[in-house]
């Protein structure tokens, strides 16, 4: 399994937070972003992790499942990153 702690910065954002009579903790609004669902992880000492994902369109799911595509995806981005870019009129295509 990948490790699920990308990065360790962790900051306090709510202290003595208890769950409610259905047992829910409800979290500020300025945490969540539309879209986005939660992976939960809990390890040993009950400590949780929310782990936000992002689905991605059927349409879109092969680039990520074709690694050649997305290989070369990323060293068009890393191309363009370091400007090394040339203009291409499309009508020449």
């Amino acid at each position: 399994m990948n490790p699920i702690i990308k990065n360790s910065d962790f900051q306090k954002v709510a202290s003595g937070v208890k769950p409610d009579a259905k047992n829910r903790v409800l979290l500020k609004k300025d945490l969540l972003h539309e879209g986005t669902s939660y992976h939960v992880y809990v390890n040993r000492i009950g400590q949780i992790v929310l782990d936000p994902q992002t689905s991605v369109p059927a349409y879109e799911a092969w680039l990520f499942n074709n690694p050649e595509a997305n290989a070369s995806i990323r060293r068009g981005l890393a191309d363009a990153a370091q400007g090394k870019i040339a203009r291409v009129d499309v009508n020449d295509l």
